[in-house]
């Protein structure tokens, strides 16, 4: 029988493997993925030795802190930080010792750091970035590095009794004025117009107007400027700032003329700059209102003079041709004058900045640098406002010479002597609502509307209802502007109706109520305008009118103002939280360092992001050939 066989089977034997196999798997072993070009971009720079992994780290650490990361999120950040660690580690072929040295460092002093520090520091590193690189001083000065480190020196004194007491009454009285002050060796403070040694013109003029004794502000800011010293003056609006610098280059001005009388087309000795032309007129209507008075009681006569728009130059020219002492100007006016020669500041040894932090956040910069060109040795250089924050405080002390800082409350407050009420009210219903909103007091009152159009429409809506108004805005020309105020001032129109043309600075007497037709776009101008009433010691109300269209960030400002000032605040603006609320008391700036707000943070100012976005808008459009303000 046959054997079966099952077919044979082919076999190979099976080949070793090659090395060049062994590369392919290797190969394969070692892809490296496609990497973005971000990505290799931020290799590219820690190779070339920049901290870039650190920064990024910040960055993840603000943003945690914008949106409120919680403890869980913390831990996280804890756990990123250590695989930054092992990068670095893992790069360190790439970097220096002293690099990776840095780098770890850094991120283990950001695993102490607390939420707190972090703002604080992320504050610091916005304002810095904000802060402007180029000194308030003129062309000259900076180009040829001209730095004043002394003051200027005058002949008087505070009374031997006065300088005789401890350091102790000094503080005792500045604590019980709330005078904070800040600068080297400061002069004390004194509690009546005697101390000050003014001639008995001038107290009369005193007299007169029922001042008696001197407010904190004019306790501590007159014995400064009469010692020489620059100065910063924050006070609420009403607090008396106006006769702090007026006095004093009064006084000046008679002590230059007793030595030497001005002669034709000399002078002026002191200069006072305001951003508007309404406060300008104010104000050197009370210079004339005492110089006057020292004429009656036989002193040499004393000249100013008032620059602004909208006037004729002759008025102004025939006061300098015969030697004036003061002059009141507008920034954009006294260029046009400088520039044409009409007027020189040789002499000039006095500048007073009124309304200053409005100035430069009105684009008035530098015109200010323009006008400091202009003078030809050092100056006393005094700036006032209510309000300044500390970004603006800053920028200015590099215009002044070991300035002194009197800062009568917190820069931005309230006065305690206004009732403030905030209402919601619809759009449509807000013009008929004013109608009753004048219904609380007598007048006068002052009504405030953002837009010019507002304005004309609630001024045509009072005249129909047979309401004595008047109105001024930019839109109306000098003589209505001149005119209106006049009919308000005299009382014969009960009712003012303005935009913050009208806010800033200007003092009508006895305004029993204001009225803000709209919010603000900022907490600062409504601090001007409701700082229109409550002057002095006596008493105000302001209404507010609001709606939804009004930014939250501004009514986070508005409610945390309300709750300083004690006020009543609606339960609709209870309910509104901001979401960097733990943060709003830290450091020993309350609220926003930019802006002055309560109810936010520099990291959260909506104000600096306005400017921020303006500033990128406008890059690559400017106009090199417009230089300032007076062009216009």
């Amino acid at each position: 029988m046959a054997e079966c066989r099952s077919p044979k089977v082919k076999r190979y034997r099976r080949d070793e493997p090659k090395d060049s196999d062994n590369e392919d798997w290797a190969q394969d072993d070692d892809y490296q993925p496609y990497v973005p070009v971000k990505e290799r971009r931020k290799q590219m720079l820690v190779k070339l030795g920049q901290v870039a992994i650190v920064k990024q780290e910040e960055r993840t650490f603000t943003d945690r802190l914008s949106s409120g990361a919680s403890s869980a999120n913390e831990e996280e950040t804890k756990e990123e930080i250590m695989k930054q660690e092992q990068e670095i580690l893992a790069q360190s072929k790439q970097t220096s010792l002293l690099l990776q040295h840095s780098k770890l460092k850094k991120l283990a002093e950001a695993r102490q750091e607390t939420e707190m520090d972090r703002q604080l520091k992320e504050e610091e590193k916005l304002l810095e970035a904000v802060r402007e690189n180029t000194a308030l001083m003129g062309a000259a000065e900076l180009a040829k590095g001209i730095l004043y480190d002394k003051p200027l020196k005058t002949g008087w004194t505070l009374p031997k009794y006065i300088l005789d007491l401890p350091e102790e009454r000094h503080i005792a009285l500045r604590k019980k004025q709330n005078i904070l002050i800040e600068g080297e060796n400061p002069p004390p403070p004194a509690k009546s117009f005697l101390d000050f040694k003014f001639p008995k013109g001038l107290q009369m003029a005193l007299d007169e107007k029922g001042i008696s004794k001197p407010s904190p502000i004019q306790m501590q800011g007159i014995p400064a400027i009469l010692s020489g010293r620059d100065l910063i003056g924050i006070a609420y609006t009403g607090s008396g700032k106006t006769l702090v610098f007026v006095l004093p280059i009064i006084m000046f001005s008679l002590e230059q003329e007793k030595r030497l009388p001005f002669t034709r087309d000399e002078g002026p000795y002191g200069l006072i700059v305001v951003p508007s032309r309404e406060l300008a007129k104010q104000i050197q209507e009370n210079v004339e209102y005492f110089t006057s008075h020292l004429r009656r009681e036989g002193m040499p006569e004393l000249r100013s003079c008032l620059a602004i728009g909208g006037v004729p130059a002759s008025e102004s020219m025939d006061v300098i041709r015969r030697g004036v002492h003061i002059m009141v100007a507008t920034p954009g006016r006294l260029i046009d004058m400088l520039n044409k020669k009409m007027v020189t500041l040789d002499v000039c040894r006095f500048l007073c900045l009124d309304e200053a932090d409005r100035m430069i956040d009105m684009g008035f910069e530098d015109d200010m640098r323009t006008i400091f060109s202009y003078f030809k040795a050092q100056r006393q250089t005094l700036l006032f406002s209510a309000t300044m924050p500390k970004k603006i405080q800053n920028f200015a002390r590099s215009a002044l010479v070991k300035p002194i800082t009197v800062n009568v409350g917190r820069a931005g407050a309230a006065s305690m002597n206004i009732v403030q009420e905030v209402e919601f009210i619809q759009t449509e219903a807000k013009i008929v609502y004013v109608l009753e909103c004048l219904k609380k007091t007598a007048p006068p009152v002052l009504i405030f509307a953002e837009k010019k159009q507002d304005v004309d429409a609630i001024h045509e809506y009072l005249l129909i209802k047979g309401v004595a108004a008047a109105a001024i805005h930019g839109g109306k020309d000098q003589e209505e502007r001149i005119k209106a105020v006049a009919d308000f001032r005299s009382g014969s129109k009960d009712v003012l109706v303005a935009t913050d043309v009208g806010s800033k600075g200007l003092d009508f007497p006895q305004i029993q109520h204001v009225i803000n037709y709209d919010m603000p776009d900022d907490i600062e101008n409504y601090v001007h305008r409701i700082g229109r009433t409550g002057r002095g010691n006596a008493k105000g109300h302001a209404t507010t009118l609001i709606n939804k269209s009004v930014d939250t960030a501004v009514l986070l400002d508005l409610k945390h103002l309300l709750i300083e000032g004690k006020q009543r605040v609606p339960p609709f603006l209870a309910t509104l939280e901001s979401e960097h609320e733990r943060f709003l008391s830290a450091g020993d700036e309350r609220g926003c360092s930019y802006c002055g707000g309560l109810g936010h943070r520099i990291t959260a100012c909506p104000k600096l992001d306005a400017v921020q976005h303006k500033k990128a808008a406008n890059i690559g459009r400017k106009d090199y050939l417009a230089s300032t303000s007076a062009d216009y």
